[in-house]
């Protein structure tokens, strides 16, 4: 039974010691609690491994069968912003540190640090090139100086990642280089045509990374002409620019082309191009997400069109004294509130009442306070507290019609109205509609 237990406890070292760790210190301590590994796939990420971080110190032990490729750590909420992507490649033990304002660096980790000094050295010899043109230089002696030292750096980074994963970053990251001098408008012309030139798009590493998804959305949105200056053609070269690359990416599978033209829609909507983001949605996006059954993004797009700025607000109807209402009738207003509450909504019945005595002296401004109820005894109880307001129910609250075309997921919500009736503002609680309201009053 001994011997046993002794080879039982041998067994068990030497799987320990077959294990990998990713450890190190987050900086502010007090301001991190916990690490979460994912291993990215493409169009999406599946759990690892976590574990907490005391007095800014983590250790994560990483599974035997970690497959090698890109990781996500991370370290708080929203997930999808408070992370950073590590390559591990089940062969080393990653050391690293995290600061609030300087981000990560590697204290052990050849894969890491080799790709890293390279992004850092890339990055700075072609805003050498930058300063060259933004300084309006000429030198061809100068500038030939300048593209043999980019192509210095990238030749030797080749070399030094030969056999590591980041081998794959390096070359498919490997920059237009000029054989001789160009104007800066040729210089763009020429960097936009061989920009993909290096990227293998079928290179399953490079899919399971941010690094395709953050190239594409680099070309869409940066590769434009010079010149331009007016916002409507801005965004028809965009356009045109995602429409480029579909061809490079038609042949990569449904659910990769779903997580790319997703994560243009997000930027677009970032950059506020309404046009580009519904241009992106109807002739892409919708489709794929119908073929790969992501419904809750397809419905959360569409509640964002509805809802936007600027949109008409959808139609509400209600009936008032057997009168049937609808919020696009309403008598003619400077503004209208538009507020979803509930009477058994404690924050509702501790703002409602605040708001409905700032704005009773608001000439011109209509308020229709919609309420998510369940039943109506206590809807009509709270509601005739707030004379002043017009008011309208919708039974089933949280499942409710105008719940759901509002997309209501707390109480209260706010829609702020043109003359219109277009959305100009979704404040968060009743004193930042107040003090929307003040403004334009």
């Amino acid at each position: 039974m001994k011997k046993i237990i002794l080879s039982l406890l041998a067994l068990f070292a030497l799987t320990v010691n077959a294990q990998h760790t990713i450890s190190g210190t987050f900086t502010p301590a007090k301001d991190y609690t916990y690490l979460i590994a994912y291993r990215l796939k493409p169009g999406t990420q599946a759990y690892a491994a976590d574990t907490a971080i005391k007095f800014g110190k983590f250790t994560l032990n990483m599974p035997e069968n970690a497959e090698p490729g890109m990781y996500r750590l991370v370290y708080a909420v929203p997930q999808e912003e408070y992370n950073f992507d590590v390559i591990y490649n089940g062969k080393e033990d990653i050391v690293l540190d995290f600061q609030t304002d300087e981000g990560v660096t590697y204290k052990t980790s050849e894969e890491n640090s080799v790709l890293n000094s390279y992004l850092k050295e890339i990055n700075a010899a072609e805003k050498e090139i930058i300063s060259f043109y933004t300084a309006q230089k000429t030198n061809q002696k100068e500038f030939k100086s300048l593209t043999k030292h980019l192509a210095g750096i990238q030749k030797t980074y080749e070399a030094k990642s030969e056999g590591l994963l980041a081998h794959h970053f390096i070359l498919g990251n490997a920059p237009y280089i000029p054989e001789s001098y160009k104007t800066v408008t040729d210089y763009v012309t020429c960097k936009k045509e061989n920009y993909f030139k290096a990227i293998d798009f079928k290179d399953s590493i490079l899919q399971s990374s941010v690094f395709l998804t953050d190239k594409v959305a680099n070309y869409v949105f940066t590769a434009l002409p010079l010149t331009l200056s007016d916002p409507k053609e801005l965004e028809k070269e965009v356009i045109k620019n995602v429409d480029g690359v579909s061809s490079q990416i038609s042949d990569l599978g449904a659910d990769f082309n779903f997580h790319v033209y997703n994560e243009l829609w997000n930027t677009a909507v970032a950059y506020n191009y309404n046009t580009v983001s519904d241009y992106i949605y109807n002739s892409y996006l919708k489709n794929l997400a119908v073929a790969t059954e992501n419904t809750a993004i397809k419905k959360t797009i569409e509640a964002h069109n509805r809802l936007r700025l600027g949109e008409v607000a959808p139609e509400i109807t209600w009936k008032s004294e057997k009168e049937v209402k609808k919020l696009s009738a309403l008598a003619p207003a400077k503004n209208y509130v538009v507020i979803f509450w509930s009477s058994t909504c404690g924050h509702c019945l501790k703002e409602l009442p605040a708001l409905h005595k700032e704005l009773r002296d608001k000439s011109n401004l209509t308020v229709l306070a919609v309420g998510l109820e369940d039943e109506v005894e206590n809807w009509e109880k709270e509601s005739a507290k707030l004379p002043n307001f017009q008011h309208a129910i919708s039974l089933g609250k949280w499942d409710s019609e105008y719940a759901d075309l509002y997309d209501i997921h707390a109480t209260p919500t706010y829609y702020i109205l043109d003359s219109e009736k277009r959305i100009i503002a979704k404040p968060e609680n009743d004193k930042a509609a107040v003090e929307f309201l003040n403004k334009i009053y």
